[in-house]
């Protein structure tokens, strides 16, 4: 049986904190109210999903995320009063009574209304108010109000609303051209007759039909007069929303990542597997996270060891006189290229300017294949800080020795029981370096993570291509866990 609240819970942390919504007070009023009491029956084990769901009338419940965009865009706090216009399920209205003194909602429909008005009473919601009508006009005799949200999208901003806030007050409302293509504005009254604007970006709700909205057709009546309005085709719609991008040497490139500057990890997906335009692009908005907003860790899809010996290098730090040039397997074009070369040397550059150990900017890799490179790294390590264990770190690789170069192939011969010892032997190696950790970290604690991140990769290399034999999504479940804690270990 789904558990509910455990659910909200996971809503919270997942869709809303870790997307950027940092106001506690609003957090705590979505972790608060039980949305499962406002979706259609039948819904509830959707109730915390990432997403719109329909409700009656053809309206919608919306996205958590909007949601709570919405309220932060906002900034209500206690003693505010605020206008909602759109009641639809009443949880929004529900979600902003738990932070403010009073709530007046606005819906055109009244049997939405009435049944939000029954949820806020078992609720015992008690601070919001209710009334069915043309929200476009606001209402009146409640005003000024600090705070007005609209939940539907309309043509512009009515005028009516906008003189309804209180000096210093904010209207969130979605508007644009088309009934179904809106960008989130944020409209701040700063003076007796003067107001503020501020655009978050493309958003898509139901009409805002009233009279200073849509009509009920949902189209301008110009457009009524001309016949029925075309459907847009999706690059018209994806043309619409984007954004024009400068050159990426241009400042103003990396600058439009701004909005990136505040997560601890930023994402730059692979789109290409090679373009020279997206790896510069990639770089770009990289630098300008490196410079600017103090990243200090760029985590790739590549080796850890092959990573190591750029990772050295950018940092200024003696290489391995013994190590084989990096990024020799295949796919060699992903790493080794003139884009990626460029980038390093950046890198170095910077850290050169920067001389401050804790605010060098690292080259690590995520991924699980390089198995012979990270042997040969454990080794030589401990051959220089605990020639005993070395000894005994040869011997319990031994079974690998013979692969490491192709291990693919262990992966046939491991199936044979007299190999089931490998596993168990790259494990015990990893406890064991772990477990030293105090004593090793003291000569040398960068060391001491490039070795023990090798042990790891070994023990779940020796697993994933053992695996891989079998069959089935293991393999590849295995490959992304191993880099999801690599990621971990490396931001702890």
């Amino acid at each position: 049986m789904l558990d509910l609240p455990d659910a909200r819970d996971r809503m919270v942390e997942v869709q809303l904190s870790r997307r950027g919504i940092h106001d506690r007070e609003v957090l705590e009023a979505m972790r608060e109210v039980p949305r499962e009491a406002f979706v259609a029956p039948g819904f509830e084990e959707f109730a915390y999903e990432d997403g719109p769901l329909p409700i009656a009338e053809g309206q919608t419940i919306s996205q958590p995320y909007i949601v709570a965009l919405m309220i932060e865009m906002a900034e209500i706090g206690p003693g505010d009063h605020v206008l909602e216009v759109g009641t639809g399920s009443g949880y929004a209205a529900a979600v902003i009574s738990r932070i403010v003194e009073r709530v007046y909602t606005i819906e055109r429909h009244a049997g939405l209304a009435e049944t939000a008005r029954q949820r806020f009473e078992e609720l015992g919601y008690d601070n919001i108010e209710v009334r069915t009508g043309d929200g476009t006009k606001g209402w009146p005799d409640a005003a000024p109000f600090d705070a007005i949200l609209v939940a539907a999208g309309g043509p512009g901003a009515p005028l009516a609303l906008q003189e309804q806030l209180d000096v210093g007050g904010r209207l969130v409302i979605p508007v644009g051209d088309e009934p179904h293509d809106q960008r989130l504005l944020k409209v701040t009254r700063t003076g007796a007759a003067t107001y503020s604007e501020e655009d978050f970006g493309g958003v898509r709700f139901v009409p805002l039909i009233g009279e200073q909205g849509w009509p009920e057709s949902g189209s301008r009546t110009a457009d009524r007069r001309s016949g029925p309005a075309r459907t847009r085709s999706l690059p018209e719609m994806i043309a619409a929303a984007a954004e024009p991008l400068p050159d990426f040497d241009d400042p103003a490139f990396g600058e439009l990542f701004d909005r990136f500057g505040d997560p601890r990890v930023v994402l730059l997906g692979e789109a290409s597997h090679g373009t020279s335009e997206f790896y510069r692009a990639r770089a770009a908005i990289t630098r300008r996270l490196i410079e600017k907003h103090g990243f200090t860790i760029v985590a790739v899809e590549a080796d850890w060891p092959d990573a190591a010996a750029i990772d050295r290098h950018v940092r200024h730090r003696r290489s391995r006189a013994d190590a084989d040039p990096p990024f020799q397997r295949f796919p060699t074009w992903m790493w080794r290229n003139t884009d990626v070369a460029a980038f390093v040397d950046w890198m170095r550059q910077h850290n050169e300017r920067i001389r401050i150990s804790s605010r060098l900017a690292g080259f690590y890799g995520l991924d699980i294949y390089n198995m012979s490179g990270s042997i040969g790294a454990v080794l030589q390590y401990l051959d220089r800080v605990d020639p005993q264990a070395a000894k005994i770190a040869r011997e319990r690789y031994g079974c690998l020795t013979p692969w490491q170069h192709e291990p693919s192939t262990y992966g046939r011969v491991a199936l044979t029981s007299g190999y089931e010892k490998c596993e168990q032997a790259v494990l015990e190696q990893c406890r064991e370096l772990l477990a030293k950790q105090l004593d090793y970290a003291q000569q040398d604690g960068v060391d001491f993570l490039d070795a023990t991140q090798n042990a790891r990769l070994i023990a779940s290399a020796e697993r994933y291509y053992r695996i891989m034999y079998y069959g089935g999504a293991q393999s590849w479940n295995l490959r992304d866990t191993h880099m999801f804690e690599t990621l971990e270990h490396l931001l702890e």
